[in-house]
């Protein structure tokens, strides 16, 4: 059969005309065999055109899907972090409350600033497991409102306290003495004059030459004058072992032996003495030990 010959005849219904088409065997099986995989090739394009399709689409639900998830976890993260200030707010106002009423809080933790604790990232969350990672999330989240909510107690507690012991919370510095910005703080540090390192025993809070200056508690005006590196100066008595001091000041707008009440005009911002610029150098002490001025400033 394979090399017999073949004939094909084609004929025109409207002439009436012939055409003939001889082949011979082998070549009709290679006509034939074209003719059949084009078919079947065509018929497999089309069914792989047709998944390849449902495929794409597929894959845009779920990219879709997971753009979805990922707001809802950055709502989550946002929410997260802002449970996570609110706790470390609560907390160091709870400290700056406990050092108030003699309880002793650590000075260390009243630094101004961010919440120390680390922060989650979109990065730490498997984005294969972004359902249990959202659950875990939630119940974080939980937690810290229960934290929150503790601290809100011990808080009325301490304002309990605060209550009825008015007259020697009176008597606290616990506002701050000057609007300006803090230049300096307390603590260690390299001398300006000298570039010794030395402890600086208060706060340098810079403000405009005139800059009233008001007393953050009541008191006694103990010294009223100048006093060498400190310029113009004024130490304030409050009881209960605590004083101010108040140095570089412009002007003194009281006397010594005066007493004195909280947010009274006291005096008056200078560059006087040993001083870089117009400045307050506000200290507080304790039995006469320097203390962080910070400790005991409720305002932020």
């Amino acid at each position: 059969m394979a090399f017999k010959n073949y004939q094909i005849f084609v004929f025109d219904e409207k002439t009436g005309s012939r055409r003939t088409f001889r082949f011979r065997g082998l070549l009709m099986l290679l006509t034939l065999f074209t003719v059949f995989a084009l078919i079947l090739g065509n018929v497999l394009l089309g069914k792989y055109f047709l998944e390849t399709r449902a495929l794409e689409g597929q894959l845009i639900d779920t990219e879709q899907n997971l753009e979805g998830k990922e707001v809802r976890l950055i709502g989550l993260l946002s929410e997260l972090e802002s449970l996570r200030e609110d706790i470390y707010r609560i907390r160091q106002f709870d400290n700056k409350l406990r050092v108030l009423v003699g309880d002793g809080a650590e000075e260390d933790n009243l630094d101004m600033g961010g919440a120390p604790s680390e922060s989650f990232d979109m990065n730490m969350l498997p984005l294969h497991r972004q359902e249990l990672a959202a659950r875990k999330i939630h119940s974080f989240i939980n937690d810290l409102k229960k934290d929150v909510q503790l601290e809100e107690l011990v808080q009325q507690d301490l304002l309990l306290y605060m209550r009825e012991n008015a007259q020697r919370l009176a008597s606290t510095p616990s506002i701050w003495p000057v609007q300006g910005f803090i230049s300096s703080k307390f603590g260690m540090r390299s001398s300006p004059f000298t570039g010794v390192r030395q402890l600086h025993r208060g706060l340098d809070i810079a403000a405009r030459k005139g800059t009233p200056i008001h007393a953050p508690a009541s008191g006694r005006v103990v010294f009223s004058q100048s006093d060498g590196a400190y310029g113009l100066s004024i130490e304030i008595d409050h009881g209960s072992g605590i004083s101010t001091r108040y140095a570089h000041m412009n002007k003194l707008h009281v006397k010594k032996g005066e007493s004195v009440q909280r947010g009274m005009h006291i005096g008056d911002v200078g560059n006087t003495g040993r001083s870089t610029g117009p400045h307050l150098h506000y200290e507080v002490l304790v039995n006469s030990v320097p203390t962080n001025p910070l400790a005991y400033i409720l305002q932020n």
